[in-house]
């Protein structure tokens, strides 16, 4: 097949005609120009006189032309003559031609030697978030609207979850929280550090959610496999510092009390049970923070642990009871209340 592409270049004083014979069976396009390489031109570019030598190359590719579009890209290469090789300008021509119409786009682009040709495809992830978030707004937001205009105005959540940054147990798919219903902060591992540790993203969501939401539940939750919980049992003392180490040595009180009582157990059902008791010295940790006792104490608040297993898909909650934990203080015990089981 061969594709004949004339045009015809206006030059301010010295206009030609030039046509070129393109092969585009499979291989690299071939182009003849009919006019000496020698004749030279003036053109006006971006407001300045510039000769023009030679056309070095003109090259007419096709690009999915199985498809419906067939994309034609005429890309043409002039070099000023009088100018530096840094200030060589490129014109890029792309010509785009359709089975409905034919249209003629030209951009200007100062391209470098040896960068990639960047194509601009839709991304499949965000085309699929785009149709998800549409299908919200369609299915629960207009159907919700005035819900959605009290929630525009305050919040007036009832729980505080404290959960895992894991992409697997996000808690309000996991445990159905509508939208005003829980105010959430996640991170490695569901730790929540000692008051005495400092400031930190999620005592800051703590101290906000209490005082100021004065929420009436707090509730720490993990889960099954936590990768936190494996770099804590596994990271040694001498190991090189990291964020993550800095992080998860907040469990070492959880870690120590794992290696005391389940030393006889296999390391992945160690993990297991350091996930469950790092949920119980996240709930200590909280009535150090003078705020969360308070309220605990006079009964506003409760103290909740959470433990999702998505192996089997299971659910274990049960409740801090302040009154026996003033009495194990001395001891450095816990005391829980209300356990329940869902399967």
């Amino acid at each position: 097949m061969k594709v004949v592409l004339r045009s015809i270049l206006l030059l301010p004083k010295q206009p030609f005609l030039r046509s070129a014979t393109v092969s585009v069976l499979g291989s690299s396009p071939v182009c003849k120009p009919e006019f000496p390489r020698s004749a030279a031109s003036t053109s006006t570019v971006s407001g300045s006189k510039v000769k023009v030598s030679e056309i070095e190359q003109t090259q007419l590719g096709f690009l999915n032309s199985s498809k419906t579009d067939i994309f034609l890209r005429l890309q043409t290469s002039v070099q000023p003559s009088g100018l530096s090789p840094r200030d060589k300008i490129n014109l890029p021509l792309r010509l785009k031609a359709s089975r409905d119409e034919v249209g003629l786009v030209q951009e200007t682009i100062q391209t470098k030697e040896n960068t990639p040709t960047l194509i601009n495809k839709p991304d499949d992830s965000f085309r699929e978030m785009r149709n998800r978030f549409l299908s919200f707004k369609k299915e629960k937001y207009l159907e919700n609207l005035e819900c959605y205009k009290e929630l525009a105005q305050a919040q007036a959540p009832k729980f505080l979850v404290i959960s895992c940054a894991d992409s697997r147990v996000c808690p309000s798919y996991i445990l159905g929280f509508q939208p005003g219903e829980a105010f959430i902060v996640r991170n490695v591992a569901n730790f929540v550090p000692p008051f005495e540790n400092g400031p930190c993203e999620t005592n800051a969501a703590l101290e906000f959610s209490v005082n100021d939401l004065q929420v009436e539940n707090i509730l720490v939750t993990g889960h099954s496999c936590c990768g936190g919980i494996r770099a804590l049992m596994s990271m040694d003392d001498d190991e090189k510092s990291s964020y993550i180490k800095n992080w998860v040595k907040v469990g070492k009180p959880a870690k120590s009390t794992t290696k005391a009582t389940a030393s006889n157990l296999s390391f992945d059902q160690q993990c297991k049970h350091c996930e469950k008791e790092s949920i119980n010295n996240s709930l200590m940790n909280l009535l150090s923070y003078p705020w969360v006792k308070e309220r605990v104490a006079k009964g506003l608040l409760s103290l909740h642990g959470g433990y999702y297993d998505f192996v089997d898909c299971t659910y274990e909650k049960w409740t801090l009871d302040y009154p026996k934990n003033i009495q194990k203080q001395e001891t450095g015990g816990y005391a829980i209340k209300n356990r329940e089981f869902w399967s």
